[in-house]
Formats: structure tokens, sequence, C-alpha cells
């Protein structure tokens, strides 16, 4: 049956990539349908997230690094399982119609992406705010541009996300970061530290929401507090939610920082993609939500001539993965926190490292300052390859990718354990 093709809800699949593609039957879509269940099919046996998939010799960035070694990489923020099966099959039956000229985003597209934020964040968002972007990186480059003048301050806290610390640097900006803290089991804003290091020229404050690579999900009453901050010293809000479809833990509810009231909406450059979430970030589409019509078009002014459009392929996977990805989304979300909470489990256990639960995202931050040593060319040496915390502010510390199969990560867990037995 190999190549044969399938017609369903006008997405065109192949079963001709292994072990992935399944028929879109709408009765498959309540999850686990009697009917699939006496057939044997459940939503987990066909997403198969156990299966190790060879990314060696695609020319991904997160496994080249340490190619022709041993190292297993657990430091690029992407996951090592298949994109959900309806977006590779929209991306087939784009493929075969077999002409990629200039494309802009599609109808159908924008208004999926207002149904999901209504749906699941309650957020009412109007299709005229959304400005397309082919990365979130180029959405933080180009909200420092368009915000304020050079020399302006553009706050941060630390640790974050690498390209929050050279965003403003590229644009002309001054940097200004305020360490989180700590507070039991829990790292949270330092909104004292944060009113002390606004100055008079501090435009912009760039917020990770869920945090990477701290793993919060924040509550409603931290952002209101902190954009209570923002909207006294008359500075606007970017928030980076690119995790935001990755909220782990079951007590948390991610809060879109613009939703909070109409007069944070307008100070608010909300920045959103599908990358994260259903694992395509090579196929580069994202989006900002720019409800204030004089802060979008300040944007768009900033971003007019330099950044190029999305391509038609990433328009096609973000479609896709919006208007059919949830049963899938839900499935890994499941797996995930069996990931986290083994993760948890191991580096709790070890004498020399430690780390808090993640809430949110598939990345676990990890103290390792009682090593007395860098941590990172330790591990390596170890055959773990894992992201360094002094590029996210943070000297001692590194980020564990948990978005794998669980062999993969057991193997890496194994591996820094003995390592940390030999000291």
């Amino acid at each position: 049956m190999s190549g044969k093709r399938v017609c369903g809800r006008g997405l065109l699949y192949r079963r001709d990539i292994s072990e992935v593609l399944f028929y879109l039957d709408p009765r498959f879509r309540g999850d686990d349908s009697i009917e699939n269940k006496r057939k044997g099919m459940t939503v987990q046996s066909v997403y198969k997230w156990n299966k190790v998939i060879d990314r060696r010799g695609t020319a991904s960035v997160k496994w080249d690094r340490y190619r022709n070694t041993p190292v297993l990489p657990m430091w690029l923020a992407d996951m090592d399982f298949m994109a959900p099966p309806e977006v590779l099959a929209a991306l087939h039956r784009r493929v075969d119609h077999g002409v990629f000229g200039y494309t802009g985003p599609p109808d159908s597209l924008v208004e999926t992406v207002l149904e999901n934020l209504d749906r699941n964040f309650s957020w009412k968002v109007e299709g005229d705010w959304i400005v397309w972007l082919p990365g979130l990186v180029t959405g933080l480059n180009v909200a420092c541009r368009s915000v304020g003048r050079e020399g302006d301050g553009v706050m941060t806290t630390v640790p974050v996300y690498p390209p929050f610390l050279s965003a403003p640097g590229f644009s002309g900006r001054s940097l200004q970061t305020v360490p989180m803290k700590l507070d039991g089991s829990r790292w949270v804003f330092d909104f004292d530290a944060l009113k002390d290091a606004v100055t008079d020229r501090t435009r912009l404050f760039i917020l990770c929401s869920p945090h990477n690579p701290l793993g919060r999900v924040f509550s409603r009453q931290e952002l209101e507090t902190l954009t209570e901050i923002c909207l006294a010293h008359d500075i606007v809000i970017c928030s980076d939610e690119i995790h935001c479809g990755l909220v782990l833990d079951e007590s948390c509810r991610h809060v879109p920082t613009a939703s909070l009231n109409p007069e944070v909406a307008s100070r608010t450059i909300t920045l959103l993609a599908p990358s994260k979430t259903y694992n395509i970030p090579g196929l580069a589409c994202s989006f900002a939500v720019i409800p204030h019509g004089e802060l979008r078009r300040s944007f768009q002014k900033a971003a007019a001539g330099i950044v190029p459009h999305v391509n038609t392929l990433g328009y096609t996977a973000a479609e896709a993965a919006y208007r059919y990805g949830e049963p899938w989304r839900r499935s890994l979300i499941d797996y995930l926190r069996g990931n986290r909470d083994r993760t948890f489990s191991v580096i709790q256990g070890t004498r020399n490292l430690s780390t808090t639960p993640v809430e949110g995202t598939y990345l676990a931050w990890i103290d390792a300052r009682a090593l007395g040593m860098e941590p990172v060319p330790f591990f390596e040496k170890a055959g773990v390859g894992l992201s360094d915390g002094s590029d996210f502010g943070a000297e001692g510390f590194v980020r564990l990718n948990f978005g794998c199969p669980g062999k993969i990560l057991d193997e890496a867990l194994n591996r820094m354990v003995k390592a940390l037995d030999t000291l």
C-alpha cells in the first residue's frame, strides 16, 4: 500500500511516511473512540513517542554540534519527535500542487489562529492585529527597533533565552537586566529590584511567558503586578509566548499578557508561533499580535524592507497544526509530563545538582554551581551536551531539553549520574 493517498477533510495523506501517517477519519478525532479502541488504535499508539528517529545527516543544528561523537545533544530547544501527521499530510498536499509562488497568509489560517486564541486562552483577537514573521527571534529584534530611540533602555530578567540579551544591542539600545529570585522551589520576579532598575530612558520590557529556561507559567497576579510597573513608567511590553501550548502543570494556566485588560493590550506586542508546541521550527512561521494601531505601524515600519515574508510551507504547516493538531498536542503533554518527572527525580537525587519543578516548556534549568567547575565541558566528556547557563545570563547553570524519547532521556540522565559518581 506504499504511496497510496487518502483524501479527508480537505487534506491529502500519504502512507509512505514511516509509521506516522494515519487515515484522517472523524471518528478518530475524539481521541480514543469506542470503535478505535476496538481496532486497537489509540492516540498514544499512533504517535509512538518512544520511537527514536535518527536525525544525524539531516543538517540538524541540534545534532550536528556533536556529529561523529557519542555525545547526546540535549541542548537546543527543538524536540526529537515527528511533527503531527496532519502537518505532514498538509505539506505533502501543498508540495504536490507543485507551484511555489509568492504567498500571503491564507484567510483560513488567520481564522484558525483567532479561534485557537479564543478557545484556549479566552483571548479575543482581531485579524488586523496580526503581523506575520519568519521567526520569533526576528520579532524580538523588530520590537527593540520599533520602540524608543537609539540609546534607550530595554529591560528583561535573567536568566533568559539568549536572544533577549543580544537583541537590544543589535538595535542600538541599552540592555538592562534584573535577576529573577528563587523563592523556595519557584523562580519569581523581584518586583522591588525591577522598580529600582527603571530609568527615565527605559522604553521596553521583554517578557518570556511561559519562561525559558526557568519553566515558570506566571500567574495572573504576577503578570498584573509586572504590567502595573510597566504602565506606571510608560514602558511597552514585548511578551514572548511561544511556549504557551506547553503548559505541563495541571494547576497552571497560561494567561496572555495582553489579555489582562485593554490598557495593557494597548502597550503590548505579543509574539507567538506554532514552532515549539508542534515541533516545526525549521518551517519558520511566527506572528506578532499588536492591538494598538500606532504601535503596530511602528513595528511594521521597523520591519519594512528587512524582514522577509513567511514561506509558503510555513503557512501550510501552521494552519494544519492549529486546526488539526490538538489530539497530538494533548498526547505530547502527557508524554512530556513523564519526562519532566523523571528528570526532576534524577537531578534532585544527586549531590551536586539541583533543579526546580517545570510548570511549562520541555526545558529543565539545573543549578550545577556545586560542581566547582564549568559544567558544560564536564558533562560533554560524559557524553551529554547541555546548554550553558552563561548564555542565559547565569553562570554555573545548565539547561536540559527533555523533549525526546524516554530511551534517549534515560541514557543522558544515566551518563550524568555516572559522571557525578566519579567526583
